[in-house]
């Protein structure tokens, strides 16, 4: 089934959930794009890295494979060793490692970037390590002869650097290299339908669009959220008018479970 929500479905930025439909939206989006920019161009998924840790979030790290840190428990040491009894059993958190994707359009006679688009995750908008690192990228790209492509679907969490951001829930934003200090942007509240967004080729060139809408719904319906999805309410928070909205929507459908 597709999302029942009009636009964003805010409960898909549940953290838990979060990876899974990143990753699945950018496959999708490379699906769409790639129907459109012809011979000439080829759209390709890159990936960032990350370790989440369970009490610091994401850190944008290079991590060895596992295999090649050593034994299982990390001992070191072969089973004649002494065993001796620590002082103090202490926790350590858990750490997961995960692949968040991002798309870039480029040119197929000479490989370069075209076009670069970003999809935030939630380590791009806390403080720490992978917000510095994506701000840092971000302003490479702002550099750089290729357009820029981001999309921001989370409401919670510190916006990137934007001047005159309009209030909004969501947005999506495209800024080319000839208008670098310029970029056009949507804003996004919660009950709006995601709009069709332009992504800039070269010059001459039929500019491609991502409708995101109905790529939302395509994951929703692709992945069967529908079943499984509802069953805890949206992070961050709705406000009460909003949850009343979104109940308005789901009890008709059995809480789409």
């Amino acid at each position: 089934m597709p999302s029942p929500f009009p636009g964003m479905n805010p409960y898909l930025e549940r953290p838990a959930r979060w990876t899974d439909f990143h990753n699945s939206f950018i496959v999708t989006a490379r699906t769409a794009l790639a129907r459109q920019v012809g011979e000439k161009y080829f759209v390709q998924v890159e990936e960032h890295l990350y370790l989440e840790r369970a009490d610091e979030g994401d850190e944008l790290l290079g991590v060895p494979d596992l295999d090649s840190i050593g034994s299982e428990d990390g001992s070191g040491v072969g089973p004649s060793a002494a065993t001796l009894v620590a002082p103090v059993r202490v926790t350590i958190p858990g750490v997961t490692r995960r692949r968040l994707a991002f798309l870039t359009v480029r040119d197929r006679e000479g490989d370069r970037v075209v076009t670069v688009i970003e999809m935030l995750s939630p380590s791009n908008k806390r403080p720490g390590d992978d917000r510095a690192e994506f701000i840092a990228k971000r302003q490479r790209w702002l550099a750089s002869a290729a357009s820029y492509v981001e999309i921001d679907l989370l409401r919670g969490g510190r916006r990137l650097p934007i001047r005159e951001l309009p209030e909004c829930d969501y947005y999506a934003l495209v800024s080319r290299p000839a208008k670098r200090r310029n970029a056009d942007l949507w804003p996004i509240q919660l009950r709006d339908p995601l709009p069709t967004i332009p992504v800039p080729l070269l010059a001459g060139d039929t500019e491609a669009t991502l409708e995101l809408q109905p790529l939302l719904h395509e994951v929703h319906d692709n992945a069967g959220y529908g079943r499984r999805l509802y069953r805890r309410p949206p992070v961050p928070a709705l406000s009460p008018t909003d949850a009343a909205w979104a109940d308005g929507i789901l009890n008709p459908l059995g809480g789409a479970a």
